[in-house]
Order: structure tokens, then C-alpha cells, then sequence
């Protein structure tokens, strides 16, 4: 009633909207607004509560950062869970902020939780769109199978009552005949019902799939950050694979199941309802076992679910790190984290089949306790010549048996449903991720000039600890910065915000003039050219390494670079030269030979600006002098910038920024930054120098 009271004052108040507002304590308000099409407006104005997040722990602080993503998933669902959502927002903001009001939204969430499994429910169907004419052909045949699966019991039944008794052998073998070909058509009709629920899961998840990982590669770093591989992975391909069992197994064999329960039980009582009545006796035992089973399952699927996750993801890792692994000697410790992850797995498994192994006996010892019942009832009432026949008697156990497998299966399908939304509800999680790059730039260069200005940048990872503090530089087109300083003062997250990989928080970037995001994502990206410290090889060929199986790159623009860069040598001695294939990461290559194949990976897409990211650092002496006069002469043509901790190798730089804790402390030609006495650039350029001569 609360919640139908609720709807009507809803539908009253929609049109004049709702405005939560304290004007003593509250500077601002938000208006949620709510129109009979069914549309969600929510206003922000800019404004602060008094007790805004400075007064916020990290906790409570990081949940108000998610409440934004959180209201948006609501706003489409339901409104009054929105409202009730909203009124507790606005009433924290009226009072002081506390643990008490985030935890009492969040118990609010997990009970309008079951709220959502329709509306989840209905986001999956609606991934089988484009293929509805299949979907309703399916829908079509479980209508027809329905009537046609209890044709055989009854035409058996004829048999008995109307040729068996009365010897007729003609009308005997006609009918016979008859149940045969019925036999025949329900295995065919039933082989395309199974065949096409199975190829739309398959079809559908296959959709998704392509979705999944175009939404991946679009997302921000900081996701990646912040997600484990292998969780990832989970989503990818095991949740993924688990929604294909909505339609295999789900929606449409549910719908079919309970058809054929509504005409098994409609023929049994025009058989003999007494009889029917009879036999419906055990029922209530076994809705109650049945209800058991679904909850019980449930569970134990959930903790299936996130076991598999636990595991993927340690694997992943392990595997991943397995040199360090050896290289520390840690196999044992490591073995020993696995075979707690591998007792719960096994264990939140074991759990589920047992669930199964106490069902289905349960099922069967009630379905035999109902066959008994109306044996006995159905032969007392023959042998009194009463209303059941002798062929209704021959035909009820086969109703039992077409009435009882579908609830005994129901249970099971209905958890395998729910498994099906669960895992979706993880798949759109990571759909709904708020994490991706905003790409709402439309300016694109063929080719950039290479003018490269930071102004005020201020950059944090977590939004709280400052990497780059109010950073300000300036690059000509075709000059070479260079930039230095010790560990953690930002040199990497330099290059990480030129290319988008992150967002900055506050000041600008612009490139010839021009502000980041103004330009096309992709546009700037094909533009910039990385070759990075810790070089990434995939599985595959050399050439397919450096093209990145961009059919635009020619084999001989590929072998070009290469003698440019001084790699085509080596490549040449690989078995096969550029078809060679690398196994995945490089295992199979030296750190230099993986380092100059990216260094050709670079060159061969021809950017205007070029970052090299320690690239000299992992490769020897000797290949180093191979490489230093390509470098040189490539820069000449483009905006370079050179992070490196071997100052020999950038002195060549028409500048250099030195960096120290995000700020910039020092800015200058080699030369100049060395007439500095107490500068930092000089102090890091005598302990190199000292070294090096310590080491002669």
C-alpha cells in the first residue's frame, strides 16, 4: 500500500518536480524533476554544502565520488527508489556528513537491489534484438511443442481404450502409425527449438563480446589501474559465456517448460480430475523442495562466481610474475596461497553439487510417492468400474513423468537464469564504467607542427596526491626537451597526459595552439610516436609487431625503418627474418633486440612528435651506439622529448626540464643548466660523471 500511495503522490507532484533545499544551511539545490514520458532531469547548480568534503574521512569522501555514477543507473530504473536515493543525499547535506548516512544509502541500494533483476532482465533481452525473427521462432516452436508432447501419452491411452479391448489390429496399427510419426515431429521440431536457443545465446554473447573489448580499449588507464587482469578477464570471458545460458537454457526453455506443465495438468483433469487430484497431492512437497533448492543454489553459484574470479585473477598474476617468482625462490609460499584459493573453489563448488545430490533424490522419492497414490487409487476405481479407464490408468504414469520433469528442471533452469543475470550484471558494470576518455574533440591534423605548451598543470592519479604541481613549459616545433630528475617526480605521468592517457585536473595543454581535448582521440594519437622502457611484444610475427597489423604500413617501409634504426641486421639472422614468430612478450629476445623492434614500431608509423621513455636504458653499450646517430637524425625532423637518466645520452637536447617532486625546477640548454653551480642538473651530471670515472 506505502508503495502505491507512494506512485499516486508522485503522479501529482510530477509536474511541478521536486526541490530538496535548506536555505539556512544549504547555498545550493539540486532538482530532480520527474515527466509523465517518463524522462529524468536532474539540475545541478553549482554550490557547496557548508559542510562540504573537507569534512569528509577518505572513505566517505571516495563513496560521494561514486554516488554521480550510482544516481545515473537509478534514474532510468525507478523513481521512487531515485527520490528515496536523493532524499538521503539531500538530507546529509542538511545534517553533518557521517558514516551513519553512507551506510544507510547503501543498506537502501541493497534493498532495491531485487527491484532491478526486471529491468536487468530486460537489458538482456534486448541484446537479442537483432536477432527477434529467431527469437520468436523459438518462442513459436515451445508454443507448438507444448500440445504436441502430450499428444503420444493420450493417443496411448486411445489405444488401450478404444483398439486393444475391442481387438481391433487395422485401427490398432493406424494409431500406432500415428504415435510414430507424432514421435518423428516432436524430435524434429524439438532439434531446431535446442539449435536455435543455442545459436542466438551463442550469437548474442558473441555481440557482446566484440562490445566488451571495444569498451576495454576505449577506457582510461586509471580503470586498469585500479582493476586486477584477471577480474577482467573474468568479465570478458566467463561472465560472458555464463549469459549465453539465458537463452540456451534460460527465458525461452522456462517458457516452454511451463507450457507443457499447463497442458499436461489441463489433460490430466480432462482425463480424470480425480485422478489428477490424487496425484497432485505431493505437490506442496515438492514446490517446498523445489523453493529450497533455488535459494540454496543460488548461493552457492554466487560463491562459484567469485572463486572463479579470486582464482583467474591470482593466476594471472603468478603467471605473469613467474620469473620473479623463481627468481626469489617463492614457489612454495606461492603454492601454498593457491591451494587455499583452490580449497575454497573446490569447496564453494562441492556446496552447489550437494544441493544437487539431496534434490533430485527428494524429487524422485516424491514423484514415486505420487505414482503409488494413484496406482493405488486408479486401480481401486478400475476395478469398481468407476470413471478410470484402463488406458487413462496406463497413461497417467507418463503425465507424471511429463509433469514432474519440468518442475524438477524449473528450479535448475530458474538458478541457471540467474546465474545468466548475475554475470550480466558484472558484464554491465563494466559497460556502464564512467572511466572512458572523453573523445568529444573534432579537430584533426593530417600533420602537426609539433608546438607543445603546458600551462599551470596540475595532474594526481587519486584525485589527492599531486604528481605534477603547477607545471608550465614550452616546446617549438622541431626542437628536443629532455627530462630528468630522480624517481617519482613525474617525468612518465608527462608523457602519460600528452598522449590522454589520463586526464588532467587542472591548467591546459595545447599542441600548435590548440587545447588537448579539442582534437579527435584517434587523430592525436596516430600522431604521437612512444617507445617506452618496458617494451610489450604480442604473440605473433616481428612485422606483425611493428605494423600492429596496420595494412597501410608497407614490408618495405617496415624494412626501411629497421635499416634506419640499425635492426635490420639482426632481424635478418632470425629464423624466418621479419615472419619470425615472437612469442608472447618477447620471451624469446634479448631486452635490446626487444627494444630496437619498438624502436622500429615508432619510426615506421612516422609521428610528428616523438617520446622516447628511457628507451636507451635497457640495451648494451653497443647497441646503444648503433642507435644514438638514428636517433639524432630523427629528431631533426620532429618534436622530440627524451626522458632518460643517462645524461650523456641528451646533451645533444635543444632544452632540458628538471623536474623535482612535480615542480619544475630547473629549465635550459645543457650548457646553461651547467654553469649553474648549486643547480641539481649539474650535482646529477658530476655523480654520473664521477661514476663513470670510478668505473674506468
Amino acid at each position: 500500500m506505502g508503495v502505491i500511495w507512494a506512485r499516486k503522490i508522485l503522479k501529482i507532484t510530477c509536474s511541478i518536480g521536486f526541490n530538496f533545499a535548506n536555505k539556512g544551511r544549504l547555498r545550493g539545490r539540486r532538482i530532480i524533476s520527474y515527466s509523465f514520458q517518463g524522462s529524468y532531469r536532474v539540475a545541478r547548480q553549482d554550490a557547496k554544502s557548508e559542510y562540504s568534503h573537507s569534512y569528509m574521512s577518505d572513505e566517505q569522501r571516495s563513496m560521494a565520488t561514486g554516488e554521480q555514477l550510482q544516481m545515473r543507473k537509478l534514474l532510468f530504473a525507478d523513481p521512487l527508489t531515485c527520490l528515496r536515493w536523493k532524499y538521503c543525499q539531500i538530507t546529509n547535506y542538511i545534517c553533518l556528513p557521517n558514516v551513519w548516512y553512507f551506510s544507510k544509502c547503501k543498506s537502501a541500494m541493497a534493498e532495491d537491489k531485487k527491484k532491478f533483476d526486471l529491468y536487468l532482465f530486460g537489458r538482456v533481452l534486448a541484446l537479442a534484438r537483432p536477432y527477434r525473427l529467431v527469437f520468436g521462432s523459438a518462442a513459436l516452436l515451445a508454443l507448438v511443442l507444448a500440445p504436441l508432447g502430450i499428444a503420444r501419452p493420450y493417443l496411448i491411452q486411445r489405444m488401450v481404450d478404444d483398439y486393444i479391448f475391442v481387438n481391433d489390429i487395422a485401427g490398432l496399427t493406424r494409431i500406432a502409425l500415428l504415435i510414430f510419426g507424432v514421435l518423428v515431429l516432436e524430435s524434429l521440431l524439438r532439434y531446431f527449438f535446442i539449435f536455435s536457443t543455442n545459436w542466438l545465446g551463442q550469437s548474442v554473447i558473441r555481440d557482446l563480446r566484440v562490445n566488451m573489448f571495444r569498451h576495454i580499449t576505449s577506457l582510461r588507464l586509471r580503470y586498469f589501474d585500479r582493476t586486477p587482469i584477471g577480474t577482467a578477464t573474468t568479465r570478458t570471458i566467463n561472465d560472458i559465456e555464463t549469459i549465453n545460458t539465458v537463452f540456451s537454457e534460460g527465458i525461452i526453455t522456462i517458457v516452454a517448460d511451463l507450457l507443457s506443465l499447463f497442458a499436461v495438468l489441463g489433460i490430466m483433469l480432462y482425463t480424470s480430475w480425480q485422478l489428477t487430484l490424487i496425484c497432485l497431492i505431493t505437490m506442496p512437497f515438492l514446490i517446498l523442495a523445489s523453493y529450497i533448492f533455488k535459494e540454496k543454489v543460488k548461493a552457492s553459484f554466487q560463491a562459484v562466481r567469485t572463486q572463479i574470479q579470486r582464482m583467474n585473477a591470482f593466476l594471472q598474476e603468478r603467471i605473469t610474475g613467474m620469473r620473479i617468482l623463481q627468481i626469489f625462490n617463492v614457489e612454495a609460499e606461492e603454492m601454498a596461497r593457491f591451494k587455499v584459493i583452490n580449497r575454497e573453489y573446490t569447496t564453494a563448488n562441492l556446496n552447489a553439487i550437494l544441493y544437487y545430490a539431496i534434490f533430485f533424490p527428494v524429487v524422485e522419492i516424491i514423484a514415486a510417492a505420487s505414482l503409488g497414490l494413484m496406482v493405488w487409487w486408479g486401480a481401486q476405481d478400475v476395478i469398481r468400474g468407476g470413471e478410470v479407464t484402463l488406458g487413462a490408468l496406463v497413461a497417467f504414469p507418463i503425465y507424471l513423468d511429463m509433469l514432474f520433469r519440468p518442475i524438477r528442471m524449473l528450479a535448475d533452469k530458474f538458478n541457471t537464469l540467474q546465474m545468466g543475470l548475475v554475470a550480466a550484471e558484472r558484464v554491465f558494470d563494466v559497460l556502464d564504467t564512467d572511466a572512458q576518455i572523453e573523445n568529444v574533440g573534432t579537430f584533426k591534423k593530417e600533420k602537426l607542427n609539433g608546438n607543445i605548451d603546458f600551462r599551470n598543470v596540475w595532474f594526481a592519479y587519486n584525485d589527492e596526491d599531486w604528481i605534477l604541481k603547477d607545471l608550465s613549459f614550452s616546446i617549438q616545433p622541431g626542437d628536443t626537451m629532455a627530462i630528468v630528475g630522480s624517481t617519482g617526480s613525474g617525468k612518465t605521468t608527462i608523457t602519460n597526459i600528452l598522449n590522454r592517457f589520463y586526464e588532467i585536473q587542472k591548467g591546459s595543454i595545447l599542441i600548435d595552439g590548440k587545447e588537448l581535448h579539442h582534437y579527435e582521440l584517434e587523430g592525436l594519437r596516430s600522431r604521437i610516436g612512444i617507445v617506452l622502457q618496458d617494451v610489450f611484444l604480442f604473440g605473433g610475427s616481428v612485422i606483425e609487431n611493428i605494423t600492429l597489423r596496420n595494412d597501410k604500413i608497407t614490408r618495405e617501409e617496415v624494412v626501411n625503418a629497421a635499416k634506419m634504426i640499425g635492426a635490420h641486421p639482426f632481424i635478418e639472422k632470425l629464423p624466418g627474418g621479419y615472419d619470425y614468430q615472437v612469442m608472447e612478450r618477447g620471451a624469446t629476445l634479448s631486452m635490446g633486440q626487444r627494444q630496437l623492434i619498438s624502436f622500429v614500431r615508432a619510426l615506421v608509423f612516422n609521428p610528428d612528435i616523438l617520446i622516447l621513455d628511457e628507451a636507451t636504458s635497457s640495451v648494451d653499450p653497443e647497441t646503444e651506439s648503433v642507435i644514438q646517430f638514428a636517433i639524432e637524425t630523427l629528431i631533426k625532423k620532429r618534436t622530440s622529448i627524451i626522458i632518460a637518466h643517462r645524461l650523456s645520452t641528451i646533451r645533444h637536447a635543444t632544452n632540458i626540464l628538471v623536474l623535482e617532486k612535480g615542480r619544475k625546477l630547473e629549465f635550459g640548454s645543457h650548457e646553461e643548466l651547467l654553469k649553474n653551480d648549486d643547480g641539481r642538473y649539474r650535482e646529477l651530471y658530476e655523480m654520473q660523471f664521477l661514476q663513470g670515472v670510478s668505473e674506468e
